[in-house]
């Protein structure tokens, strides 16, 4: 349960303005194939120290024919390193993907900011209504205008505004105890 949490983390890691936010005029689908790397993010549950990632690693997104996106992503727990594929199921609406058979939905939606989006994942676990907001960009680099958006943003949904920004990593490297 902790790696799907793990990934849910990761995609959450993996989402969007609402519907009816300042960005709802935007009928194109965004084109999300590439390297992303996550550049902050929050939950509405206290994530243990164990369950926040201390490090990220870049995810990278395929498009695929029929506008599904496979995200790869690479995340260390227990001082090892994992690598996880998670196939993004389209839904009619632009921005919106599913994950796990549908116990994930997934928002994505683009910034003002340019090479940014904004991740809104939400999912049930133990019974428990999970709410993921998470701040991706191009480059691994901060952005100062891109994070002040992600903060409007997780105001507006309700999410803490305890988001955690992880120490950037081009590859993952096990570390033993």
């Amino acid at each position: 349960m902790k790696t799907l949490l793990l990934t849910f983390v990761l995609l959450g890691v993996v989402a969007a303005l609402p519907a009816e936010g300042p960005l709802s005029f935007l009928s194109k689908e965004l084109d999300v194939t590439g390297t992303w790397y996550l550049k902050a993010m929050v939950a509405n549950k206290n994530l243990s120290e164990e369950d926040q990632p201390k490090k990220a690693f870049p995810v990278m997104m395929t498009t695929l024919e029929g506008g599904d996106v496979e995200a790869k992503i690479t995340y260390v727990k227990k001082g090892r390193c994992y690598e996880e594929k998670v196939l993004l199921h389209k839904a009619q609406e632009p921005g919106k993907y599913s994950a796990y058979q549908g116990k994930m939905s997934i928002n994505i939606e683009e910034t003002s900011v340019r090479d940014h989006i904004l991740f809104y994942t939400e999912h049930v676990l133990h019974g428990k209504m999970i709410r993921i907001g998470s701040l991706m960009g191009r480059t691994p680099e901060e952005n100062p205008e891109a994070l002040e958006e992600f903060e409007k943003f997780t105001q507006h949904k309700g999410l803490p505004q305890d988001s955690f920004i992880p120490e950037q990593k081009e590859n993952c490297v096990p570390e033993y105890d």
